[in-house]
């Protein structure tokens, strides 16, 4: 009886044990860097087999998620994190599944292991498309003020038809 004892003392010490050191890597997973990261939402399937991303993707990629293909974010320097969803709160990972092919703004834990990036997405933004302008030159005057003379040659600045 006392050896029955013991045992289950011992198996429930080694239960507590066990259960500790596991939260204790959630507690790890928990403080990698909090980052905001900007890119092309991407289904990694489609990314990875044949280099799909863009508008010309983003109905396909966007099947391709609903039925359970896995997101990615493309960043600008071509790095790959794969999405991951927030335990705590899903909706941010949710509202990414109607981006792809947008570029989008996701905040969260990011994380890499044995070479392979992941961020746990907490935020989640549809960045809107820029728009720029670039600045042009009239015959005859400077239509940009921020150009100056050494930029620009003697003829499209002159007033005088001479050149």
């Amino acid at each position: 009886m006392k050896k029955l004892f013991v045992s289950i003392v011992l198996v429930a010490a080694l239960g507590i044990a066990w259960a500790a050191l596991a939260d204790e890597g959630h507690k790890a997973a928990a403080k990698t860097a909090t980052r905001t990261l900007t890119g092309e939402l991407v289904d990694t399937g489609c990314y990875l087999g044949h280099a799909a991303k863009g508008d010309k993707h983003a109905e396909c990629a966007t099947k391709c998620i609903a039925n359970g293909g896995p997101m990615g974010l493309l960043t600008a320097d071509g790095n790959l994190y794969l999405i991951t969803l927030n335990h705590d709160n899903a909706d941010p990972y949710n509202q990414l599944k109607n981006m792809a092919g947008k570029t989008v703004k996701v905040t969260g834990a990011v994380m890499t292991r044995n070479g392979m990036k992941g961020i746990d997405v907490t935020d989640a933004k549809e960045v809107a498309a820029r728009v720029f302008t670039v600045p042009f030159i009239r015959r005859g005057r400077r239509a940009a003020p921020a150009l100056s003379r050494a930029t620009i040659p003697k003829w499209e600045y002159s007033s005088s038809s001479s050149g």
